[in-house]
């Protein structure tokens, strides 16, 4: 563990991260300088009681600080080439992300999974699946608990299973995970990140430290494509693929399969669990390997698995109005998401005709939208664009199916909801972050539920009333006939 005591320290952004960052290194005896170029109500409240623990707090601070400091601990949504980050590696300040703090300060061996997508759902299936087997561990880092708010409970851990992204491993050094799981490498971020190879190559710093002892549980595809970028993996691998049956762990007509020499033949049966789709096929694949390595059995891993409910956010099932299923996937912040919700949307009576009415658009992260084109013509009816990006959409999306720009998320649901017919889908799967008009996607998706149950409440109230002016069966023929 690195001693903090008496060292100078800048915390640079204070979102939840960087406040988790200064009451670690406080409680660590650190003297703690911490700075966000934002001043608003809800960091002044934070400012407030990192103060009253002896933290130096300078909001709406853009110029880099003048003292020297011996630390730079960097929030994940503050990117390296912030004026006073780009200050301090000028100045050859040592900095680091707020992961590799808290792993610093941390007692116990870590699993970390990254990956574009899939990594919230694999990382709450190993955590599902270690408790089960009476394995100690905790789910931290980007699923939205910090790990240097958990650092000090984790001499009561086996493990740490760490949500991991691109974003915290720009800025690690000794970050180590004694099991690093890596889901898929498809176009994210390109906002922050150059092009593809650069955000495969962060990605790939997950498995910088390993050593030939550890495990690297990688997707087959992204294994390819890291190997084609140079990115060595130095420690024991498993493949695992929903496509390629040359990987250890593969998808095949439902079933979970093992090539692997002592562990091989059908390990799970996905009709059996409450997941979907292939690209669930995959957490679970990633989540079996884990226990793999662990040396977990088989059966305690499965009756985890199989009760797994699907989270919140992610192709949830909000409700059935008339025949028609609104589904909110507001997780979705890339195009691949999307064309894997697209893929788990059930077919409509007619199984070869679109059925799904799709609602995207947010804040741009600097995709290519045409990507997902050709399955927007197999599968949607219509799009309805909201946001920041809604005429980028509209113009890569037009050539592909119906496409229309709305103002709001709630101009959208209703718009949708008028023209789908029983048997559709009316899919919030967004393709985009969701900072231009929410707080995030949570905030997304729990405005998507509300208005699809207005919408529910608003059909029942019409129906009701169209029922109450309906004329009564054994009325005398006189009433019937008035007007």
């Amino acid at each position: 563990m690195f001693v903090l005591e008496n060292k100078n320290v800048l915390v640079i952004g204070l979102g939840a991260s960087g406040v988790a960052a200064s009451e670690l290194l406080r409680a660590r005896g650190a003297k703690v300088l911490a700075v966000d170029n934002a001043d608003t109500p809800p960091l002044r409240q934070q400012a407030n009681s990192l103060r009253a623990q002896g933290v130096d707090v300078r909001l709406g601070q853009t110029a880099p600080p003048e003292p020297h400091f011996d630390l730079a601990v960097l929030s994940p949504g503050v990117p390296r080439d912030n004026r006073i980050a780009k200050e301090m590696f000028q100045r050859d300040t040592p900095v680091i992300s707020e992961l590799e703090l808290g792993w610093q300060q941390s007692y116990c061996l870590s699993i970390g999974i990254s990956g574009t997508n899939g990594k919230t759902t694999t990382t709450e299936l190993v955590e599902r699946v270690l408790t089960h087997n009476h394995v100690k561990t905790l789910a931290a880092g980007n699923i939205g608990l910090p790990l240097c708010a958990v650092a000090g409970r984790t001499k009561e851990l086996d493990w740490l299973t760490l949500e991991v992204s691109s974003f915290q491993l720009e800025t690690i050094e000794y970050f180590r995970p004694a099991i690093a799981v890596l889901m898929n490498i498809t176009p994210d971020h390109l906002d922050r990140y150059a092009n593809l190879d650069d955000y495969g190559r962060a990605k790939g710093r997950l498995f910088l430290n390993q050593q030939p002892f550890d495990w690297a549980i990688v997707q087959s595809e992204a294994l390819a494509q890291l190997r084609g970028l140079g990115v060595k993996v130095p420690s024991k691998i498993i493949t695992f693929s929903a496509t390629d049956r040359a990987a250890d762990l593969h998808f095949e007509r439902g079933l979970i399969l093992s090539r692997l020499a002592d562990w091989s033949g059908p390990l799970l049966d996905l009709e059996q669990c409450r997941l979907r789709g292939p690209h669930n096929a995959e957490n679970v694949m990633a989540a079996l390997a884990v226990g793999r390595a662990l040396r977990l059995p088989l059966e305690g891993m499965v009756e985890a698995i199989k009760t797994y409910p699907p989270a919140p956010h992610r192709c949830e099932l909000v409700a059935e109005i008339g025949g028609v299923k609104f589904v909110n996937d507001s997780k979705a912040t890339n195009v691949d998401a999307v064309a894997k919700a697209l893929l788990t949307m059930p077919a409509g009576p007619d199984p070869n005709g679109p059925n799904v009415w799709l609602l995207a658009g947010g804040k741009d992260k600097g995709f290519a939208f045409h990507d997902v084109g050709p399955l927007l013509s197999q599968r949607v009816k219509g799009a309805f664009v909201f946001g920041e990006t809604r005429e980028k959409i509209r113009a890569a999306w037009s050539l592909f199916t119906t496409c229309t720009p709305v103002a709001t998320l709630l101009e959208a649901v209703s718009e949708a909801a008028q023209k789908a017919v029983s048997g559709d889908v009316v899919l919030l799967s967004p393709a985009c972050s969701s900072f231009d008009q929410f707080q995030n996607y949570q905030h997304r998706g729990d405005v998507f539920r509300r208005t699809v149950r207005d919408w529910q409440s608003h059909r029942q109230r019409h129906r009701a009333h169209r029922v109450s002016d309906m004329p009564c069966a054994d009325a005398p023929a006189s009433e019937l006939r008035q007007p």
